[in-house]
């Protein structure tokens, strides 16, 4: 009898393993991470990691884009409708909490910029993929560089607190103040 399972497209397995591979890196961190331990996670062989991407630096990149682009993608949603720099900056912060209540973006995202400090190689992409973000931050709200600054400084509040365990410091964020924007 023949099979009835449906084959997954290279592009629908690729973002299977970036998946899998958002956990593993999240929960190991870069080093200790290992691509066997993806492909169980992701539920194919190891070797077929490497007809998808070259290594596993490769494959770490393309997490840390996945969650850059999960957060700046909420972001411009977000933002769309908003009339000040205020108003955006405060939307996209309402936005930015909940992606970073999913631990194991939250795990990655953190274990990213971890990974770089340590490693020039992906220190160049990492910090590159930053100073986009901040420049994405300042052109979609329009709001100046002091703002942007306290917008960015309080998304890296929120993602100490949560990784702590420690969401309750994050609950006066939510509501407005009058030191600047408010993201939670």
């Amino acid at each position: 009898m023949a099979s009835t399972a449906t084959r997954l497209s290279s592009d629908e397995r690729r973002d299977q393993v970036i998946d899998a591979a958002v956990a593993e890196f999240g929960e190991r961190g870069y080093h200790a991470a290992s691509t066997a331990g993806i492909a169980k996670r992701a539920g194919i062989s190891q070797p077929y990691i490497y007809a998808l991407f070259a290594d596993k630096h490769e494959l770490f990149l393309a997490v840390h884009d996945r969650v850059v682009d999960r957060i700046r993608n909420a972001f411009l949603e977000a933002a769309q409708g908003t009339s000040t720099p205020e108003e955006a900056l405060r939307a996209m912060g309402h936005a930015y909490r909940p992606l970073m209540q999913d631990p194991r973006y939250l795990a990655a995202h953190l274990q990213c910029f971890a990974a770089a400090a340590g490693d020039p190689a992906l220190r160049e992409h990492v910090g590159a993929r930053f100073r986009r973000m901040v420049d994405d931050v300042a052109r979609i709200s329009g709001a100046d560089p002091e703002a942007v600054a306290a917008f960015i400084s309080c998304g890296m509040y929120i993602n100490i607190a949560l990784a702590i365990g420690e969401p309750d410091l994050v609950e006066p964020l939510l509501y407005e103040n009058q030191t600047g924007p408010s993201q939670g």
